[in-house]
């Protein structure tokens, strides 16, 4: 593929970045916040004490990554079906299966499993929407 370039559209990777942060925060609170908070021992207390603006900044930026690294993975003929396949693709059969990997070893529980690889699943699948229909 010598030469070969490959058109990435900046504002599109840009909102599907934001668009994991915006499911994130819906996953992760009203939808599953307390039963993460309660897989995680976690309390209110606690995730005050975190430095919030650090963790949201460094989310954001790896969102990013994200979001172009499965922009140059859709390539160019990207469509509204091949985004959300290979979202749902890479979501579920790299993602999720890795945490699931990680968690047995781990000794994590199915329900923190279930949770965290739900989200990336739900994510990877609508960002690769985002991007298939966005060129």
């Amino acid at each position: 593929m010598e030469g070969a370039q490959i058109h990435i559209n900046y504002l599109a990777v840009f909102f599907a970045a934001l668009l994991g942060f915006i499911i994130g925060g819906l996953w992760y609170g009203p939808l599953f916040g307390k039963q993460w908070m309660k897989e995680m021992n976690f309390t209110e207390e606690s995730l005050k004490k975190s430095n919030m603006a650090r963790i949201f900044g460094l989310s954001f930026v790896l969102s990013l990554v994200i979001a172009f690294n499965l922009a140059a993975f859709l390539g160019e003929k990207a469509d509204l079906m091949w985004g959300l396949t290979a979202g749902a693709l890479a979501g579920i059969g790299w993602v999720a299966a890795s945490l699931g990997i990680t968690y047995l070893f781990g000794r994590k529980s199915l329900k923190l499993f279930l949770i965290d690889a739900g989200y990336q699943a739900v994510t990877y699948t609508l960002m690769g929407g985002l991007l298939g229909i966005w060129k």
